[in-house]
């Protein structure tokens, strides 16, 4: 794995692919995201950090549609998509890793994949010729392609749960910490696969992690929350060389 940080793509003169707008998200009483705003171009990865109960999920929850904002806008590609449901969005390019895998466990890898390209439309037969593309990208899946999901180690679940991701052929995969419960060389391969599916396929990756110095490891950007409210943005580098970060989140005493 690369562990220098990168240079974002020379994209940002482009259209933002997502444009999220002084969003507040409220469950009851309770103001989950205060006027949280970010941009994602094509091509990038950007994190989303912070600690527990600080946003995170909700935030990618209500891009995803499945928590809808009190107020505030969330574009794609410059046109409002704050009430469309979960699968509009899906169908125009947005994918979904979410936390723990839920893979389905009673299903075979291959029928896993199947499922993925649901959104489609698209024939059996047309369905399997996709899925063979991502034997091709993960070969340890075709290798456990009649396989029963959940007898797969935590890896290869984690890479199922991409491959899956990438059947509806996404733009952008939201990843909600993907490095969660994995042993230590596993979350290697695991980022190693992030930044092949972002270099080799050009799709960006929005991804939800507390493993700050891991995740800027391969970001280009970042956007810090903390109580709901983004307190910090920039690059990976420069987020990974600002002192509150290091002191909150990196175990850095300065």
């Amino acid at each position: 794995m690369n562990t220098a940080t990168r240079e974002a793509p020379a994209v940002q003169t482009q259209t933002p692919l997502i444009d999220v707008d002084h969003v507040d998200v409220y469950y009851g009483a309770f103001h989950a995201l205060h006027s949280v705003s970010y941009r994602i171009f094509p091509g990038e990865i950007v994190s989303l950090l912070g600690g527990n109960a600080s946003g995170k999920s909700t935030t990618m929850k209500t891009l995803l549609r499945i928590v809808r904002p009190r107020s505030g806008s969330i574009t794609l590609d410059g046109q409002d998509v704050s009430r469309w449901n979960t699968e509009d969005v899906v169908r125009r390019g947005i994918a979904s890793v979410p936390e723990a895998r839920r893979v389905f466990p009673e299903l075979s890898v291959e029928e896993n994949l199947l499922v993925g390209g649901y959104t489609r439309r698209l024939s059996r037969g047309q369905l399997l010729k996709q899925a063979r593309q991502q034997y091709e990208m993960f070969p340890r899946l075709g290798e456990r392609r009649r396989q029963q999901a959940g007898t797969l180690s935590g890896g290869e679940q984690q890479m199922l749960a991409f491959a899956r991701a990438l059947m509806s052929q996404p733009r952008l995969i939201c990843m909600d910490e993907p490095t969660m419960g994995l042993a230590p060389i596993v979350v290697e391969q695991v980022l190693e696969s992030i930044e092949r599916i972002n270099r080799e396929l050009g799709i960006a990756v929005f991804m939800v992690e507390q493993n700050v110095e891991l995740a800027l490891s391969i970001a280009h950007r970042g956007y810090v929350l903390a109580h709901g409210v983004v307190e910090l943005e920039g690059s990976a580098a420069e987020l990974k060389a600002d002192p509150d970060v290091q002191r909150a989140y990196m175990g850095f005493r300065l």
